[in-house]
């Protein structure tokens, strides 16, 4: 796997699940005692006109995909998220170690380049 397979793979297993996960719930919520909050987003989700809806979708879409940006742009180094200015180093360990976001690569611009 190389970087841009991760990114791929992150698109699709993480950032997608949690849009299909999370408009799901809103459709349908899953489980015996539903939380109130939970039963009430989904009562107003489903009497929305369905442009309304697609619209909500684009919002969770929208929302999926900045938080997986963000947390590529930390791995990268673009996004600070501590006082030491370290950096991190994602490997992904199979047959051989490959570096996934070496130095001179910005994982997160492959984000915006493969969307």
């Amino acid at each position: 796997m190389d970087s841009s397979d991760f990114v791929t793979a992150i698109e699709k297993h993480v950032r997608d699940c949690a849009v299909e996960g999370t408009l799901a719930q809103l459709r349908r919520p899953s489980g015996r005692r539903v939380p109130e909050d939970l039963a009430a987003r989904s009562e107003w989700f489903n009497g929305l006109s369905d442009e309304d809806a697609q619209r909500v979708q684009a919002v969770i879409q929208d929302a999926a995909h900045s938080a997986v940006l963000g947390l590529l742009a930390v791995l990268d180094g673009a996004r600070i998220i501590d006082d030491t200015r370290g950096h991190f180093e994602l490997f992904h360990v199979a047959e051989g170690r490959v570096l996934i976001n070496p130095p001179d690569l910005d994982v997160h611009d492959l984000l915006t380049r493969i969307t």
